[in-house]
């Protein structure tokens, strides 16, 4: 076999280098936001400093127009922040205490299934697919598919956590800096998004490659058995991505809701009034849901695609021959991916200057844009030196060979098709992020329509918002087709895994962005909460709108990337299980297609009907407040920010569990009481119903957002015509906007988690689903 240019050595030294250049510069971006003070001593002092800014005057020079001397806001701000993180911490680790005890749950189960396989034998046995070698005990597998399984679960939860720590330092610290300007801000909440982009990015990544290396110690030349045992990795922090998505979304859709219910349509307050009593709930909700749930999401989705490659590449010539340098090929993808991202995000902090409110959103582009050249590049340079010329890929109990094509450039005499795997999953991801831009954006005709059919009423702004969602579908599905189907006829499998690790592999500047969105969120709601200047609610409201952009493009990056994890997770299972064919006219089989395809919507029922009950809860208690407490509406006295927020928090962590259990536990029942064949059957249905509804309804639920964003901005004509804030076609959008609160926050953002979740879980519980699976049908 050929040998790699990058020997093995120099991986050791690449991917964990990578990592901790990723950790330093998020310290870096943490240090240069921590400047900025939330206390008036600490202003005075900065200021005495005489600490120049970048265009050359006083980083801390305020202007007297803006108010900014006024000492007053900062305390006010910091207060405010103190409430959010405070109520955030809490409602997490209340979260966690519950999901902990799943946890362990869930591991001890693990082990007890996968060692049962062989009857928790301590003997060799004969390895899956070469019969003619023996690999580590199934026991072995068991005990360490349960570590994995804890590793990935820690991982994900501590993604989420920091990610909500950094979103609440920052939130206050934008508002103060949108004083001096709109650019100032835009810097300091997408310095804070990259701070988390970086240290999620690294810490999946590193804690992976650390778990291969130490496993490997047992297993030795037994890579089968290694990287089936780290599959555990995926299962465990899409688990609890999946609480952490429902349980963060129900908490924030549900004060969302309420809050804008009865403050925005029945009282006729302003967004994130200080009078409202849900609006703390509500700023608590986003860090909780959209950062924190988010977080975990997408660490979720980097472990998967990585878990599912690394299987797959195990049984292949990579595997078969050793080859730690092309087996490692995926994490290398991603480590280049961190380098790559590091570049991209000094052209938003360093290379360019924002000035005016029109140009955040082409800044935020041009961060996806750039990252995706680059990493275009980087893909070709490091398929070049950690790739053989020759290779086989496993395809189903065969071995494809995978070709390489001569090149005219002369640095790259050879184009390996595999990088043309990761490329068309990075450009796949490009365009379903701008084809999601342009059915969520208030730029564009779709959303300005939405908005235009408000003036007759909710009614006519729910139908054009649904049919909206409905039509999004149509490119994604055809760009996510594409790109199966050439990354298949490349490498098979492998080649489908490698495009999903490839559409994330600038995911340190896709959380950047998505993180940046509820920080502007949040910045906003402390800006009025604090009664600053309506300048500079107009500052952070041109923050927030773009952020609703490029957060509805993160969710199209995120559901195209579960779509195509799910398909390699879906083939590695197939072959697992020992399925030589998955027969659709079978009946076993359609039976699951059904049953597959109707999950999503049984799903999505149960997460909005969620929301539902709650904001219900949560409407009663706000009206309570408004009609029993003397003065609250004319601003002399104080509401009960406390009691909404126990609300939420009880609602949430309540509600969250019957539908984390039907995703858990639907693959254990069908794999256990119908087989391994109406097990695919499941999976290849709620694969098809689920990428459909989950795009449809994030991109129904944005429009519906950025149309009544449109309608307040009031930056054109025709959105003057159907304004101001509080007119009946403002009404109607706001009603629409609620609408979509639990479909894009909520429902849109789990299925892939579902997904994803149901697939990985089956290849992780293969072994025993093949071996003592479809009892039903053994009577």
């Amino acid at each position: 076999m050929d040998e790699t240019l990058l020997p093995a050595i120099g991986v050791e030294i690449l991917i964990p280098a990578c990592a901790l250049v990723a950790i330093a510069f998020a310290l870096v971006q943490w240090l240069l936001v921590s400047r900025v003070k939330l206390s008036p001593h600490g202003l005075d002092s900065a200021a005495n400093d005489g600490g120049a800014g970048k265009n050359g005057h006083a980083e801390y020079l305020i202007e007297e127009e803006e108010g900014l001397t006024d000492h007053n806001v900062v305390l006010k701000c910091a207060d405010i922040q103190s409430a959010i993180a405070e109520g955030a911490t809490s409602f997490l680790f209340t979260e966690y205490n519950y999901v902990g005890i799943f946890m362990v749950a869930f591991a001890v189960l693990t082990f007890l299934f996968l060692g049962s396989v062989e009857g928790f034998s301590t003997s060799s046995q004969t390895c899956t697919y070469d019969p003619t070698k023996l690999c580590k005990p199934a026991l072995a597998t068991a005990i360490f598919s349960t570590i994995s399984f804890l590793l990935g679960a820690f991982t994900s939860v501590a993604s989420g956590f920091l990610g909500m720590k950094i979103a609440t330092y920052a939130n206050a610290r934008t508002t103060l800096e949108a004083r001096k300007g709109v650019g100032k801000a835009f810097i300091t909440a997408f310095r804070s998004g990259a701070v988390m982009g970086f240290l999620l990015a690294a810490n999946g990544l590193l804690v992976l490659y650390i778990a291969i290396n130490l496993f490997k110690l047992y297993y030795g030349d037994d890579w089968e058995g290694l990287f089936e045992s780290i599959t555990g990795y995926g299962l465990g922090g899409s688990s609890m991505a999946l609480f952490g998505r429902v349980g963060g979304g129900i908490y924030t859709k549900a004060a969302d809701v309420g809050a804008d219910l009865v403050g925005k349509v029945e009282r006729n307050i302003p967004e994130d009034d200080p009078r409202n009593p849900a609006v703390i709930a509500d700023n608590v909700g986003d860090n909780v849901g959209d950062i924190a749930g988010m977080g975990s999401d997408l660490f979720g989705s980097y472990a998967e695609s990585s878990c599912a490659a690394l299987v797959v590449a195990s049984i292949s010539s990579f595997g078969i021959n050793h080859d730690f340098t092309a087996m490692l090929y995926p994490l290398i993808v991603s480590s280049v991916g961190i380098l790559v991202c590091l570049i991209t995000t000094l052209f938003a902090t360093d290379f360019f200057e924002i000035n005016d409110v029109k140009e955040i959103e082409p800044a935020l582009k041009r961060q996806l844009i750039i990252s995706t050249i680059l990493m275009t590049v980087g893909v070709a340079l490091v398929s070049w030196i950690a790739l053989p010329l020759s290779f086989t890929i496993f395809n189903f109990g065969t071995q494809k060979v995978v070709k390489n094509w001569t090149s005219m450039l002369p640095l790259f005499c050879v184009c390996r098709q595999l990088s043309l795997c990761v490329a068309v999953g990075l450009w796949a991801g490009l365009i379903i992020g701008f084809v999601t831009e342009y059915y969520t954006s208030n730029a564009y005709s779709p959303v300005q329509d939405v908005a235009d059919s408000c003036r007759t009423g909710a009614a006519t702004n729910v139908i054009f918002g649904l049919a909206l969602g409905y039509k999004s579908v149509i490119i994604p599905i055809f760009a996510i087709a594409v790109c199966i189907y050439v990354s298949f006829s490349f490498a098979a499998m492998y080649g489908i895994a490698m495009a999903a690790l490839g559409m994330l592999s600038t995911i340190a500047t896709g959380l950047a962005i998505d993180a940046y969105g509820p920080i502007s969120d949040n910045a906003g709601g402390i800006a009025e909460m604090a009664g600053m200047n309506h300048r500079i609610r107009e500052r952070t409201d041109a923050l927030d709108a773009a952020g609703n952009t490029t957060a509805a493009i993160g969710k199209g990056f995120a559901i195209g990337s579960a779509a195509l994890v799910s398909l390699a997770l879906f083939g590695a299972f197939v072959s697992r299980a020992g399925i030589s064919t998955v027969d659709v006219l079978s009946p076993k089989v359609i039976i699951g297609l059904l049953v597959g395809a109707m999950l999503p919507y049984w799903f999505s029922a149960m997460t909005m009907k969620s929301v539902g009950s709650a904001a219900l809860k949560m409407v009663e208690e706000v009206r309570r407040q408004f009609n029993s407490i003397p003065g609250l509406l004319e601003g002399t006295a104080k509401p009960d920010y406390a009691t909404c927020v126990k609300i939420s928090t009880d609602a949430s962590i309540k509600e969250m569990i019957p539908p984390g259990a039907l995703v858990m536990l639907t693959p254990l029942i069908v794999g256990i009481l119908f087989g391994v064949e109406t097990l695919a059957g499941v999976l290849a249905g709620s694969l098809v119903s689920g990428v459909q509804i989950a795009i449809s309804a994030s991109n129904t639920g944005g429009a519906w957002d950025n149309a009544k964003k449109y309608i307040e901005a009031g930056a054109s004509e025709h959105a003057r015509n159907l304004g101001p804030k509080g007119s009946d076609p403002h009404k109607a959008a706001v009603i629409g906007d609620t609408i979509g609160d639990p479909l894009k926050d909520t429902s849109g953002p789990s299925l892939n988690i579902l997904i994803k979740l149901m697939a990985v879980e089956s290849l992780v519980f293969a072994p025993f689903f093949a071996t003592h699976g479809g009892l039903l049908f053994k009577i």
